[in-house]
C-alpha cells in the first residue's frame, strides 16, 4: 500500500450536482454555493458548463455565475465545454480549465452523442487545441468505465483505449469515473490501472457514484494505488439519470471524513464543508444527503 499523504477534491457539486435539478436554482445561490465550498477549504471547484440551454437549461445562467464569483488565489475553477461554440462562450469568462467527455462504452457513446467513442474524441480535438492555445488546463473525463446501463460491464481494455485517444488529442488529466456507480473495488482498481498505462499517477482522478453504496471503498481502492485526486460532491448532489430513484455522486462531506479518519490530510474544514451542504440542500427543499453531515448534525443538535 502507497497511501498519498495529502489528497486534492474537486467539488463537482455546482456543475454536476445542480444540473439534473428539475427546478431552477437562481445564479445568486449557485455563486453563495462556489463562495461556501471555497472556505471550507475547496481548491477545486467544478463550476457550470457551457451546453446549448435547450439540452441543459440549468446552466444557462453560466455567464452570469462566472462572472459573479469572488475568485480566490489558488483555486481552479473549471467548466464543462462539449464544443468549439461552448469553449468560445466560455473563455470570455476565464475558466482556468475546461472540460471535454467521452465514454469508455460504444453504447453509453451512441446513445449520449449520437457518434462512436473515436468519433466523439475526434469532436473534441479542436477545442482541446484551442484551449492549450490559449493557455487553459484541460481534463476528460471518462465515463462508464466499469460498467454502462446499456451494456453491462465494460472491460477495462476499452478503458485504455478512450485514455489513449484522451491522450493523443492532448487532454491533459482524466476522471475515471464510474457513471452508474456499479463498481467494486477489484474492478476501479483494473479501470485505473488501463488509465495509468496512458497518464502518470498524478494526471489520475477517481469520480465514484455511491448507487450500490461502494463509492467509499473505490475511493479506498484507489487510493491504494496511490490516487491523490477525487471529485466528489457536497451533500451528495446529483442523482444518477440511468438508475431510478439511485443516488448519484458520493458525498464530499463522506470522503473527507474518511480521509481525515485515515491521517490524509484534504486541507478542507469540515464543518464548514457540512454548513455549505446544509446551506444547498435547504435551498433545493430536502434534507442533506451525506451520511457524515447527518451524524454530526445530529451530533450537534444533541
Amino acid at each position: 500500500m502507497k497511501l498519498p499523504s495529502r489528497v486534492q477534491l474537486i467539488d463537482v457539486g455546482p456543475r454536476d450536482g445542480l444540473q439534473n435539478e428539475k427546478q431552477p436554482v437562481p445564479a445568486a445561490i449557485k455563486v453563495e454555493l462556489v463562495h461556501r465550498l471555497q472556505a471550507a477549504g475547496l481548491k477545486e471547484i467544478e463550476v457550470t458548463s457551457y451546453v446549448s440551454p435547450k439540452w441543459v437549461p440549468q446552466m444557462a445562467d453560466n455567464r452570469e455565475v462566472m462572472s459573479a464569483i469572488r475568485r480566490q488565489a489558488g483555486v481552479r475553477y473549471s467548466v464543462l465545454t462539449p464544443n468549439l461554440k461552448g469553449f468560445d462562450a466560455a473563455v470570455a469568462d476565464r475558466p482556468d480549465e475546461i472540460v471535454v467527455f467521452g465514454a469508455a462504452s460504444e453504447a453509453f457513446s451512441q446513445k449520449n452523442i449520437n457518434c462512436s467513442i473515436a468519433e466523439s474524441i475526434e469532436r473534441f480535438a479542436p477545442v482541446v487545441e484551442a484551449a492549450r492555445a490559449a493557455g487553459i488546463a484541460v481534463r476528460g473525463a471518462m465515463s462508464c468505465t466499469v460498467g454502462c446501463p446499456y451494456e453491462g460491464e465494460v472491460a477495462p481494455e476499452r478503458v485504455g483505449y478512450l485514455a489513449g485517444l484522451m491522450k493523443g488529442i492532448g487532454v491533459q488529466r482524466v476522471d475515471v469515473a464510474d457513471t452508474i456507480g456499479v463498481g467494486t473495488p477489484r474492478k476501479v482498481q483494473a479501470a485505473m490501472e488501463a488509465t495509468l498505462k496512458h497518464f502518470g499517477i498524478d494526471q489520475v482522478s477517481g469520480h465514484f457514484h455511491d448507487t450500490y453504496g461502494q463509492a467509499l471503498s473505490n475511493t479506498l481502492a484507489a487510493l491504494e494505488m496511490g490516487v491523490w485526486n477525487f471529485q466528489s460532491s457536497v451533500s451528495g448532489l446529483g442523482g444518477c439519470p440511468y438508475a431510478k430513484g439511485a443516488t448519484g455522486n458520493v458525498a464530499t462531506e463522506d470522503v473527507v471524513y474518511l480521509l481525515h479518519g485515515m491521517g490524509i490530510a484534504t486541507g478542507i474544514d469540515l464543518d464548514a464543508l457540512v454548513d455549505a451542504g446544509v446551506y444547498i440542500s435547504e435551498q433545493l427543499g430536502r434534507p442533506t444527503g451525506s451520511r457524515v453531515a447527518r451524524a454530526l448534525l445530529a451530533k450537534r443538535a444533541g
